[in-house]
This record gives C-alpha cells, structure tokens and sequence, in this order.
C-alpha cells in the first residue's frame, strides 16, 4: 500500500509519552528487513487538535503516511476523516488503524481481533467457552466499563457468541453501549458497577477502565470489599504496571490473570499486516518490549 519502498509509519493520540508502539513497529521492520520508521504524532483532543488531525489524515489519503495507528482520544474523531470503514470499524464505532486501498482511506479496528487472539494464546478462551479453569458450559463474562475499549471487546465477545455483561459507573453508559451493539438479542446486558448489582457466576472478567493505570497503580474497578466471581479468569486490558491491584487480588485468591500487552501486541501485528501485507513473528514484538 506504500508509494515507495520506505515505510512511514506512526500512531497518534494524545498523551504519547508511555507509547511501546514505537519499540513494536521498528522491531518489526528491522526483522522483515524492511526500510521504514514509526513516529508519533501528538495532537490534542478535540476541538484544539481538530485542524492538526485533519492535516494528518490527509498526509494518510495522499501516501506520504503509509499507516497511520489511532489511539486516544481520537478512535471516534477520525470517523468522518475516512472514506470507508471495514465493518469491524463500523460495528464498534472505533478507528485504531488507517490505511490506503485502491485509493480509498479505509477505518480499520484491529482492537477486537487482537482482543481475542491474546485470549486464545493464555488459554483463556476456547470454541466451547470458559477459561482454563473455569467450566466450559459457561460462556458469561463481565466487563468492567462501558468507554471505548469496552466497544472494541464487547464486539468482539458477542461475536465469538460469549454472554456479555457490561458493568458500568453510569447504567445508561452501560445499557447505551449494550444497545449499539444488539443488546439482548446479542446476548448484551448491563449492570450498575457496584457492590449490589454484581453477583453472580462468570468464566470471564475484563477490565476495560484505566483504573490501576500508571500513575495511579493502586486504583481499581473493583469494588472495595467485594469477592472477585469465583473460578473466573481475570483480564485487565491495563498493561502499565505490569501487574494492576486488580491483577494482584486475582492471584491472590488463587485465579489465572493476565494484563493488556499482549492485546497490545496482537492489534499491532495485525495493523503491520494490513500496511505491509506481512506477517510478523509474536515473539519477535514480545522480545522488545
């Protein structure tokens, strides 16, 4: 999809100081033995950042970007920017990855399938539903939050046919992000996220917020006092820390846990793909960060 053999690449968002994208792409391109760079391009969230995003989108429509990555605050600002988008995209309602086909500026999300792959990989996932440890006749998973990543995973544990609770702060959040993506008939529903709503037997729990998110590691979307679900596997989509509080309270009641990196890792190997039409080894992107 480049205009030449040299590769531009980047991400931007705001802010993108603690990015490890950088570190992902380049480790890719170095060992396909391909020319390129990834930068990042910072720009504010809208309204300030609205001119310099559409700047950059246009670097995208006229090849001098070869790819560009798209992370927060701007997933949904560059909707509009695009002239198409995949149908991942569409459904989620979330960009992460631009790109040129056939002249065309095409959306991509490759936030849901990088989501799953990770899952598969800690064997947290299966056909037949349920964790590692938990019973494999239960396919119900609750998810911590109702903001943009939340989109990106409920689409794509709907799609793999999971029983999706959604928790939030503000049930019209919750119940609004349930609704875009089929509700019931989807197998969607959702909880107020507090002590009294969140009873119940799940295979699956995802946290979605940034609570526990660097520099604040001691919050967490949990609430205080409260015994995680029993048997279930814990995933928190946080990947700095390492180790969340929440991530901390699963190991310790003795539940398989695991953070956000390799979600991470699987959207930029896909997004990488998709520009460069190459596949890149996992351990590869593992080893840089």
């Amino acid at each position: 999809m480049q205009a030449d053999s040299f590769l531009r690449l980047g991400l931007t968002g705001w802010p993108l100081g603690h990015s490890l994208s950088p570190k992902l792409h380049s480790a890719a391109l170095q060992a396909l033995g391909l020319e390129g760079e990834y930068r990042l391009y910072l720009v504010p969230p809208l309204p300030e950042g609205q001119e310099q995003l559409k700047t950059l989108v246009k670097q995208v429509r006229a090849g001098e970007i070869t790819g560009l990555n798209v992370t927060i605050p701007h997933k949904q600002a560059v909707l509009p920017l695009v002239d198409e988008l995949t149908p991942a995209a569409r459904a989620i309602g979330a960009v992460n990855t631009l790109y040129l086909w056939d002249g065309r500026l095409v959306g991509d999300n490759t936030d849901a399938p990088g989501f799953l792959a990770d899952l598969r990989r800690l064997n947290f996932l299966f056909e037949d539903f349920g964790p590692l440890r938990g019973p494999k006749s239960s396919n119900k998973v609750l998810v911590l939050g109702a903001g943009g990543s939340a989109r990106a995973v409920c689409y794509a544990l709907a799609g793999a046919g999971w029983e999706v609770t959604i928790a939030a702060r503000r049930l019209e959040q919750a119940a609004a992000l349930a609704a875009s993506l089929g509700g019931t008939a989807q197998g969607l529903k959702a909880r107020l996220l507090d002590a009294d709503s969140l009873g119940g037997a799940f295979a699956l729990m995802i946290n979605s917020t940034p609570l526990g998110m660097f520099p604040h590691p001691e919050g967490s979307p949990w609430p205080e006092g409260l015994p995680l679900p029993a048997g279930a596997a814990v995933y928190d989509l946080v990947y700095n820390p390492p180790e969340t509080a929440l991530l901390a309270a699963a190991r310790r009641t003795g539940l398989p846990a695991a953070n956000g990196l390799g979600m991470l890792i699987e959207q930029a190997a896909l997004a990488f793909e998709i520009w460069t039409g190459k596949a890149v080894p996992r351990q590869v992107l593992w080893n840089s960060v």
